[in-house]
Parts: structure tokens; C-alpha cells; sequence
């Protein structure tokens, strides 16, 4: 029995073409879209094969204002360096709500470049 092939090789190289040539999150996400339509696949069938040809290229998260995303805990160890702690000294101010954490960081920077 021959196993079925989804992907021909000419499909492949036009993917990397096409897929290559975006060099922006949007435009990879176009290429994307397009090569489904093209191929009569489905989205996520193209994403799945570009990530087995280990082409794909994951989109960063960001927040919803759309800065790439800080941990409370990395904050924190701003804060605790700020002030000259040890960062453990402060682990439970990582349980105070963020936008507190980074009114303190903020604070504290200002303080030490004065």
C-alpha cells in the first residue's frame, strides 16, 4: 500500500520560496494564508508542514499593548537590584499586582540616575 503524499516536492520548494521571502510576522501570515488558498489546504495543514521543513517561524507574543510582555519575577529583580537586596529578600512583592510593581521599578529608577 502507497502512502499517501500531501506535500509534493514541487509544493515544498514553493512554500520555502514563498514562505522565505516574508520577512515580517504579517507577511508570513499572508504567505501562510496563500499557500493554503493556493493548495486547497487548510491554514494550519501549511503552518504544521513549514514547521516539519523547520522553516516556520513562531510569532512573538506580545501584550495587549503591545510591548513584548515582562514576569513579575524579572521586575522584582529590578527592584531588589535597585535598592541593593538580595532579589529572595523579595519574592513576596512578586504576589502585588503588576502595574504597582512597575510604578516601584520606575520610582526606583529615577531615584538611582538622580
Amino acid at each position: 500500500m502507497a502512502k499517501t503524499v500531501n506535500y509534493t516536492p514541487e509544493m515544498e520548494a514553493e512554500m520555502r520560496a514563498v514562505y522565505g521571502a516574508a520577512n515580517t510576522p504579517y507577511l508570513r501570515n499572508e504567505a501562510v494564508n496563500e499557500l493554503a488558498e493556493k493548495f486547497g489546504r487548510k491554514v494550519q495543514s501549511v503552518r504544521q508542514k513549514l514547521v516539519r521543513m523547520g522553516i516556520y517561524e513562531k510569532r512573538e507574543y506580545v501584550s495587549k499593548t503591545g510591548e513584548k510582555p515582562e514576569s513579575k519575577a524579572a521586575i522584582v529583580g529590578e527592584i531588589a537590584n535597585a535598592v541593593g537586596a538580595n532579589v529572595e529578600a523579595f519574592d513576596s512583592l512578586a504576589k502585588a499586582n503588576k502595574s504597582v510593581l512597575l510604578v516601584l521599578r520606575d520610582a526606583f529608577s529615577a531615584e538611582a540616575s538622580d
